[in-house]
This record gives structure tokens, C-alpha cells and sequence, in this order.
């Protein structure tokens, strides 16, 4: 008995889907092509974001622990995929480069390259988004659409027929139905995901940000003495 009714409904919505016109079929299609998008997108940057909060933690740890950058920079590798490690060699690299021999320390252009990558990192954060953000909110809009279609078709049918019966329009709308039903299953789960995506790139932010800054402090203390010895050899090149 158990079984019967629990096969019941699956055998009821077979029909159902069996009995459901070409246009519903083509929106049951395109939502479902939506929701296997969506889960993709969602266990892909799940997994991401988990990995990367995870080595940004770690990063931070060593960073704030080491006096030196070079240590940093010479361990950094082990903390990737963090966005804050990016970060974090493209200020190295800006430095190493404002302190060759004959150039002019300049901690602008250090920061002007933390922030560059910084926007790169987030964007690949932010990479297919949009997808989620368009799925949840267009997918009810269309399961919604092909119900409007259904019941449209269903009270034709019923004029067709010439009763006014509920046995007679039940299962047009019940077909019709579905379709919505459809649209919040596709819609629910990515706006969800999205929401939490969201905040993990806030908090991702935040930690680049953190770096970022301490990064700029540190490369001010390095900077300062290659700053005034360019600025001695100014001088004495003037006279």
C-alpha cells in the first residue's frame, strides 16, 4: 500500500507531462536546461569560494605572524587559490620593481597595482553571477507564462467541448499548473545560492582589503629609505 501511494503521484505527474501541449513542453525543456545550468554553477563556485576562504584564512595568518615580506612572498604559493595571494605578488612585484637600482620609490604605483588585481579577483569571483541572479529571476516569470498558456488552452478546449464541469477543466489546469511549479523549482535554488555567493564575496572582499592595507604599511617602511637616498642623490646631483 505503501509503495502504491508513494508511486501514485510520480505515475500521475508522468501523465500529466505526457498530456501537456508543445508549448508547456518547450518551457518544461528550457526551465530544465536553467536548472541543470544552475546546479552546475552552484557546486562549481561552492567548492571555489570554500577553498579560497580556507587559504585566505591562512594567508592572513602567516602574514600578520611574518616581519618579512620576502618570507611571505617565498611561501605564498601554498596559500592559492586565495584572491588576497594575488593580491599580495602584485604589490610584491610593483615593489621589487620601485626598489631596483635607479628607479624612483614610488608607493602610488604600488597600490595602484594591489588595486588593479584587486578588481581582477573580484571579477573572476563574480564570474556567472549574472546567471544565477537571471535564472531566479526569470524562471517563475516563465513557468508562470506557460501556466497563463495552459489555462488559455484549457478553457478553449472547454468552450470546444460545451461543459462547464470541474471534471472537465481539472486536468487542463492541472497541466497547466505545472509549469509553474517547474519555474520555482529552477528559481529557488539559485536564488539561494546566489544570496550566499553574495556574502562570500563580500567576506572575501574584505579580507583582500585587509591585506591590501597591510601590504601598503609594510611597503611605506621599506620604501622610506630608498626614498630618501634617491632624494640625497637629487640633491647632491644638483650641486
Amino acid at each position: 500500500m505503501v509503495l502504491l501511494a508513494l508511486a501514485t503521484p510520480s505515475a500521475a505527474i508522468t501523465g500529466i507531462l505526457g498530456n501537456t501541449g508543445a508549448v508547456a513542453k518547450v518551457i518544461l525543456v528550457i526551465l530544465l536546461v536553467f536548472s541543470v545550468y544552475s546546479w552546475a554553477i552552484i557546486f562549481s563556485k561552492w567548492s571555489g569560494f570554500r577553498a579560497r576562504k580556507r587559504q585566505t584564512r591562512r594567508f592572513l595568518r602567516a602574514l600578520y605572524k611574518s616581519s618579512r615580506l620576502s618570507e611571505v612572498h617565498a611561501a605564498s604559493e601554498s596559500f592559492r587559490p586565495s584572491p588576497a595571494v594575488e593580491v599580495f605578488e602584485a604589490g610584491y612585484d610593483e615593489l621589487e620593481r620601485q626598489l631596483r637600482p635607479g628607479a624612483s620609490p614610488n608607493l602610488t604605483s604600488v597600490e595602484r597595482a594591489m588595486k588593479a588585481e584587486t578588481g581582477d579577483q573580484m571579477g573572476l569571483l563574480e564570474s556567472r553571477m549574472s546567471w544565477l541572479a537571471t535564472i531566479a529571476s526569470a524562471s517563475p516569470f516563465i513557468g508562470l507564462f506557460g501556466t497563463v498558456w495552459g489555462i488559455m488552452d484549457a478553457f478553449m478546449d472547454l468552450g470546444t467541448a460545451g461543459t462547464a464541469t470541474l471534471r472537465a477543466v481539472a486536468p487542463g489546469v492541472s497541466e497547466a499548473l505545472i509549469t509553474t511549479a517547474a519555474g520555482l523549482f529552477a528559481a529557488i535554488p539559485a536564488l539561494i545560492a546566489y544570496n550566499q555567493f553574495v556574502h562570500q564575496i563580500r567576506e572575501l572582499s574584505t579580507a583582500t582589503d585587509e591585506c591590501a592595507l597591510e601590504f601598503t604599511s609594510r611597503a611605506a617602511e621599506v620604501l622610506a629609505p630608498a626614498a630618501a637616498a634617491a632624494v640625497d642623490r637629487s640633491g647632491v646631483g644638483a650641486h
